[in-house]
């Protein structure tokens, strides 16, 4: 029998989605699941979207230009603008998905063998974008204390190689809800410009910052025209995941030029989805107070309700729609299963991300999970309500 590649052997299986098994075994004994694992919010797509697909009239359905259509690009741009990123849309290349626009970024600034260093916990598909590219993720561990804060630059300074080429961040950050402060990426821009690094930025979640917090783009870095690398999508904007539609940034002009050969490699990205991508432009400012409002009001209570329960530590997220808890468990990984395979209270139970598979340091994350509140508010309770009866009889709890 022929052998499957070490590389395919070593990708890792998504913590996201790897218990997708036992919720649908779950699911087929009459359990309702409520899906915390994965940030697949349940907000409706903006109107001005869904209107671009039914009104749709072209007879066919062509390749777009590998870098994307330029009248999206163009608007594209028009909307950084007005976010204070000054861009052109000659420095966008529309991608498929933000992942894409990763992948692009490892392969165009770094080579197999090289490393980009991350704080940890981080989006587990990092770690698989850089195994595809043969790169090596050096991971720099914050802590739950501190709400996953940057770790000290000296952690950082202290990581470096000759190896080293890249910094990553993303924020707001997915898994932890953490927002990077303009004081912590200046602290950044210094150990980029110090080392000749680049600095890559998953901004992803930028319309979800709370509590008065301001987002800092990477792109307003002083300094880091050539540095400065950003990934987006619209993907959790718009409540779009499964248009697939991103970008990579940069005002590095090689780096664009290169990143377009990859760009043409695999043609051009969905054309449907920049329809969708381009009408979503459009959506109305009252969209996003009503979005905004509603993940406010659904943080406050699930951080609120899980620290109700003993043993359990949720920090408050400052962004995004996610919180990395705490819990007293054994064993994340079994405990997120048994929630699956052995419990239930009132034919309900929970479904978790365990942690330990956004940290690239064996052995960390063990007794944390990864919660996305996209649920409406009751479900939000009554899924508290599972974990907090969970573990009351799990049997490895601390």
């Amino acid at each position: 029998m022929p052998k499957i590649s070490e590389r395919g052997c070593q990708m890792p299986a998504s913590p996201i989605r790897k218990l997708v098994p036992f919720a649908e075994a779950a699911k087929k004994k009459g359990i309702k699941v409520y899906h915390l694992n994965i940030g697949q919010p349940d907000i409706q797509t903006p109107e001005v979207a869904l209107n671009a697909i039914r009104n749709f009239d072209q007879k066919v359905i062509e390749y777009s230009h590998s870098a994307g259509n330029e009248s999206y690009r163009r608007k594209l741009a028009t909307y950084y603008q007005g976010i204070g990123i000054n861009i052109t849309h000659e420095e966008i290349i529309i991608t498929t998905g933000g992942s894409e626009a990763i992948s692009f970024a490892l392969k165009v600034c770094l080579n197999p063998g090289d490393e980009i260093i991350i704080p940890e916990p981080f989006y587990t598909n990092y770690n698989a974008f850089a195994l595809a590219a043969g790169v090596k993720v050096i991971p720099i561990t914050s802590s739950i204390e501190n709400g996953f804060a940057l770790p000290p630059i000296s952690e950082f300074e202290k990581s470096i190689t000759p190896r080293t080429k890249a910094i990553m961040v993303c924020n707001p950050n997915n898994p932890t809800g953490y927002l990077y402060s303009k004081e912590e990426l200046l602290q950044l821009r210094e150990l980029v410009l110090k080392h000749d690094l680049y600095l890559f930025a998953d901004e992803v979640y930028r319309e979800f910052c709370y509590d008065g917090n301001a987002h800092f783009s990477v792109m307003n870095l002083e300094g880091l025209e050539e540095h400065a690398v950003l990934m987006d999508s619209v993907s959790k904007r718009y409540s779009e995941c499964g248009v697939r539609i991103g970008a990579l940034i940069s005002k590095n002009k090689k780096l664009i030029a290169t990143a377009l050969k990859f760009a043409q490699a695999r043609l051009s990205p969905p054309s449907l989805g920049q329809v969708i991508g381009e009408a979503s432009l459009d959506t109305p400012a009252e969209y996003f107070r009503e979005v905004y409002d509603e993940y406010i009001s659904r943080r406050n209570l699930v951080i609120e309700e899980l620290n109700k329960i003993p043993g359990v530590f949720a920090p408050l997220p400052k962004g995004a729609f996610y919180s990395v808890i705490s819990l007293p468990i054994d064993d994340a990984d079994i405990f997120c299963q048994w929630l699956l395979e052995d419990f239930s209270y009132n034919q309900q139970t929970v479904m978790l991300a365990p942690a330990t598979g956004f940290y690239a340091t064996p052995g960390l994350g063990k007794n944390e999970a990864r919660i996305a509140y996209v649920l409406k508010k009751e479900d939000l309770k009554n899924a508290v309500k599972c974990l907090e009866e969970a573990l009351k009889v799990y049997p490895g709890r601390k």
